[in-house]
């Protein structure tokens, strides 16, 4: 639709046989409209944006999308929206970019406060009158906005701005809406993740997720699904992510998905789905199985596996099932595993933790992923606030600081765990290392490593590959000596396969590095190069 179609008396949207009358909006600029948010990197693409653009009917060819990433200056950001000269800029608000887009909604109410303001996404949804970007905003939509922000959009350019700030989203049928998947760019599908779903929700009430709020899985019309997937690959796309939250829930859509993508395989394609780790019945079982090797990844939420944990938390899981379907999928496919655990669950305590982990470890995953506690606003998890004594960072992310069983110091040995444990156990740098270091203590051990690095560096991020290599050999050393013999040809392996250039046998491999406290101060540095 041009933009000349607006003049007219009326727009006739056709759908089917009906004809449905939409009365004109005056006035409209090319960009009246502007949907915006800030992924946390270049890589990610924003499907939520794409939906709401697919949705706009009649005003679409005056909206324009527009994405960020967090780490781009508020200001310029601002710029860059104003430039399109909105009426309406919408933003999809989240967890990991609330503080930002807080900034960026600042600005452009002190710079332009003729533009209206609307928010969506699940961080605005709940808690809405106490957050300071709420304040700012203009609007929120809360829940599944993709026909709401459409309304919202007409009335607002129509002049019959609703005098409600807080609008709840209707439910919405997946068969009333239009797909996204067209509006991925030629260089989306180059250089970006293309986020897809099968279906929407969750039946699980796991009370750490927002998605426990769902009633039931809603799935898409397979054939309408596919063939949006077939538009997309022939336009070049070879890299699906699933955000389905269940995708193995239904087995029989699940093979003709799986089965679908098995029939045009390629060497570059690959795709990531969620997986329920109790359900792989024997079927899906031998689909997997099929896939060649550098085409799978699962992601396999365990979380714990502590019982009373999980029943504190409204989890239901098969333990003995989960495990015997990570090792198979291990030794059969080759899929690549990344588990989940959370810690700072209610009830959870250092060692039920420790004990999930080494659990977890024996099934082999080639990755663990150790999450901490978030409070997710809306979650059902803060009913356990009073009685298990739940303290959360008041500042995002969210994350738990203590709980009963857990005090704050400890809190945080764990979160130095989880991040050494990213840059060793699942940066797939140390897979020939892993296992000797380790050895038959693996939480223990690793905790002793983490330990001693912090106290060695003051460090969790910005330490080089090399010095890592280094402060690997010169641990083991200090607290298994009469492992180190073992573990340094591996070490040595695993070196050789980074690709680093200084020769393993030239490194300091046995004893910390003296640290030089008569470095010359960098204070003057600038001065005294203006003087020389």
């Amino acid at each position: 639709m041009t933009i000349q179609q607006f003049d007219n008396a009326l727009t006739i949207m056709r759908t089917g046989n009906n004809e449905e009358k939409v009365p004109v909006i005056e006035g409209l600029t090319h960009s009246s409209i502007v949907l915006s948010t800030l992924n946390s990197k270049y890589i990610h693409s924003s499907l939520g944006l794409r939906y709401l653009y697919a949705n706009l009917k009649e005003l679409q060819d005056n909206c324009e999308v527009k994405e960020f990433v967090i780490h781009t200056r508020p200001l310029d950001i601002v710029e860059q929206i104003l430039a399109a000269r909105p009426s309406v800029v919408g933003f999809g608000v989240y967890i990991w970019n609330i503080v930002e887009t807080t900034n960026v909604v600042s600005l452009l109410k002190v710079i332009a406060p003729e533009v209206t303001i609307v928010l969506g996404g699940p961080e605005v949804s709940y808690e809405s009158e106490e957050q300071l970007i709420v304040q700012t905003a203009d609007y929120v939509l809360t829940g599944e906005a993709d026909i709401s922000f459409y309304e919202l959009c007409r009335d607002l350019l129509s002049n019959n701005a609703p005098d409600t700030k807080i609008m709840k989203s209707k439910p919405v049928d997946l068969k009333d809406l239009e797909m996204p998947y067209q509006y991925y760019t030629d260089e989306d599908l180059k250089n970006r993740l293309l986020y897809v779903e099968a279906s929407r929700g969750c039946p699980f009430k796991c009370e750490f997720c927002l998605s426990s709020l769902d009633t039931k899985s809603n799935p898409y019309e397979l054939t309408v699904f596919l063939k949006q997937m077939l538009t997309l690959y022939e336009r070049g796309a070879r890299n699906f992510k699933f955000i389905d939250r269940t995708f193995n829930l239904d087995i029989n859509t699940s093979l003709q998905i799986m089965q679908f993508f098995l029939d045009r395989m390629t060497d570059d394609l690959y795709l990531h789905f969620e997986v329920v780790p109790d359900h792989l019945p024997r079927k899906l079982k031998e689909m997997l199985a099929l896939f060649p090797e550098n085409t799978l990844q699962f992601e396999i939420g365990i979380q714990t596996f502590d019982q009373q944990v999980q029943t504190n938390i409204s989890r239901k899981q098969n333990n003995k099932k989960s495990k015997d379907n990570l090792i198979w999928l291990k030794e059969n496919t080759t899929a690549h595993i990344h588990a989940d655990l959370i810690f700072g669950l209610p009830g959870e305590t250092f060692d039920t933790f420790k004990d999930s982990f080494d659990q977890l470890y024996a099934c082999k995953p080639h990755e663990i992923q150790m999450g901490i506690l978030k409070r997710l606003k809306g979650s059902p998890i803060i009913r356990h606030t009073e009685n298990f004594d739940l303290r959360f960072n008041p500042l995002p992310p969210f994350n738990i600081l203590s709980t009963d069983r857990v005090d704050f110091a400890t809190m945080q040995l764990v979160n130095r765990f989880a991040r050494y444990w990213d840059m060793i156990g699942n940066s797939g740098r140390f897979k020939h290392t892993l296992d000797y270091l380790l050895a038959d203590k693996p939480f223990d051990n690793f905790m002793a490593i983490s330990n001693w690095i912090f106290d060695e560096t003051g460090q969790t991020h910005k330490i080089n590959l090399k010095r890592l290599y280094e402060l690997i050999s010169q641990s083991v050393v200090a607290l298994f000596p009469d492992q180190h013999e073992v573990v340094l040809p591996q070490l040595e392996r695993d070196y050789t396969a980074s690709g680093l250039k200084s020769v393993f046998n030239t490194l300091n491999l046995y004893a910390a590095q003296v640290k030089d406290a008569t470095k010359p101060s960098k204070l003057l540095q600038r001065q005294k190069q203006h003087m020389q």
